[in-house]
């Protein structure tokens, strides 16, 4: 069971590292819970701002380009004290869309795989890590975007296996989380 209060208690105690923000991140494998963790902190975190790493993935095959993305368009630039911004992806057209500039203030909660990245890590105030049993995981993200995810559940899993194995991010957590039945 995930301990929303200590999760709570420590984004209150901890220092920003992005510039004046401080940033939470949920990391861990597709359908673990994550959107839903940082739905409901980011209704009880007072101006938090939330984003999707679904925003910031360059399509399917960029999960770690995503990584990449989310260092140098939105951390290094809040650390630097400049405008931060993405180029979404059009999930169903599968192309890029144009630059948005972000209004973050100072909490900064990013949700999805490859957002507590060893290069993320320097601009992390917090890491949070869920994880699930692997059947559970595909009937919530399958439930959730349905047959547009089935075709790449694979390939996307094993990105995610090789970012993790290369990332490592469980280890670097503050805290870890299974949201199996009860989560």
């Amino acid at each position: 069971m995930i301990d929303l209060q200590a999760i709570i208690d420590r984004v209150g105690e901890v220092e920003p590292l992005a510039g004046r923000t401080r940033v939470l991140a949920i990391d861990g494998r597709a359908g673990v819970g994550k959107t839903t963790l940082a739905a409901e902190l980011g209704s009880r975190l007072a101006g938090s701002t939330v984003l999707a790493m679904d925003s910031v993935y360059p399509g399917w095959g960029g999960l770690a380009e995503g990584s990449e993305r989310l260092v140098s368009d939105v951390l290094k630039p809040l650390a630097d004290g400049i405008s931060a911004g993405i180029r979404s992806w059009d999930w169903q057209h599968d192309r890029e869309l144009e630059w948005q500039q972000l209004e973050i203030g100072e909490l900064l909660i990013v949700e999805g795989a490859g957002s507590a990245s060893q290069k993320a890590a320097p601009f992390l105030s917090c890491v949070v890590w869920l994880e699930a049993e692997p059947a559970l995981r595909r009937e919530r993200a399958l439930n959730r975007d349905g047959q547009m995810f089935a075709t790449h559940w694979d390939a996307w899993a094993s990105q995610e296996d090789q970012l993790f194995a290369r990332e490592r991010p469980a280890e670097r957590a503050d805290f870890r989380f299974n949201t199996g039945s009860d989560g």
